[in-house]
């Protein structure tokens, strides 16, 4: 079987992380679509893993938390007995993202459902990345009462962001949400500092997340068909996001301002990590 090149692999991927669709990957490299979405699928499992076992011992201070959404296959409202079938992992699935609000690092993220199960295991697997105790931000999803007690206890500072929306946009304005009127925040533990009680750049991270990755643009037929490449295509994003894009207001990554490393990633390094455990 032929095997991609060096320099192959290094453009495709430099594709996929500007926000490239598959088939325009296919159409600017040469390379074959079913080459392409092997490649994401292994290069991803490759960017999982370093991530998971580099965020270890985080000098973190503020935490936000948010969840985006998006779907897999089919949106959950149109899923039959039959596309579940055949696909099961088919319908709405939800990102959720911890950021830290200091160095913009993505320092956990999780895919699944938007349960109180699915927020215990990201808040707890968040938990055991941190050094020391942190201040946390949620939004008001009640979810993460329960996740954030049963990971941290008390030994946090933590408060939620409620938003207050006005009434539902109708017509051409349907995919917009509705408009908030204003935030009110909310202790739930501990003595988080009031100056720093928001989600504000968890929520900018979501705008760069669907800029950045094609399967998460609203309104296209770029959605993910395949749970697999989906969770793949994430964490390369992720780690695009955090070791190898300079983040504006740093000049510099988000894992260089978290000291996780120490030089500014390139695509060329990230591939010849993927191929050093070929």
């Amino acid at each position: 079987m032929n095997k991609l090149s060096h320099d192959q692999r290094v453009q495709v991927i430099n594709c996929l992380i500007e926000g490239c669709s598959i088939r325009s990957t296919v159409r600017m490299t040469g390379v074959a679509k079913k080459t392409v979405m092997r490649l994401v699928l292994e290069v991803g499992e490759v960017c999982e893993r370093y991530q998971r076992d580099a965020f270890r011992n985080l000098l973190c201070k503020r935490i936000q938390l948010d969840e985006l959404w998006a779907f897999v296959y089919c949106k959950q409202k149109n899923i039959t007995p039959k596309i579940t079938s055949r696909v099961p992992s088919a319908g709405d699935i939800w990102l959720w993202v911890a950021l830290d609000a200091d160095t913009k690092l993505v320092a956990s993220w999780m895919l699944g459902d938007r349960t109180i199960n699915t927020a215990a295991i990201f808040v707890d697997d968040l938990a055991g990345r941190l050094a020391h105790r942190i201040q946390l931000t949620t939004d008001g999803h009640r979810a993460y009462l329960e996740a954030v007690e049963g990971a941290f206890g008390t030994e946090v500072d933590y408060a939620m962001l409620q938003k207050i929306y006005g009434s539902e946009w109708v017509d051409e304005a349907r995919y917009s949400p509705a408009k908030c009127l204003g935030a009110r925040p909310r202790v739930i533990v501990g003595d988080p500092d009031p100056a720093h009680i928001n989600t504000s750049y968890v929520e900018r991270q979501n705008l760069s997340a669907r800029m950045m990755m094609r399967r998460y643009t609203r309104l296209t037929n770029a959605f993910s068909k395949k749970f697999e490449h989906h969770a793949a295509a994430v964490a390369l994003n992720y780690f695009a996001y955090n070791f190898i894009r300079i983040h504006r207001s740093l000049r510099c990554s988000p894992a260089m301002a978290a000291g996780v490393t120490n030089h500014l990633w390139e695509v060329a390094d990230l591939v010849a990590l993927w191929e050093s455990e070929e």
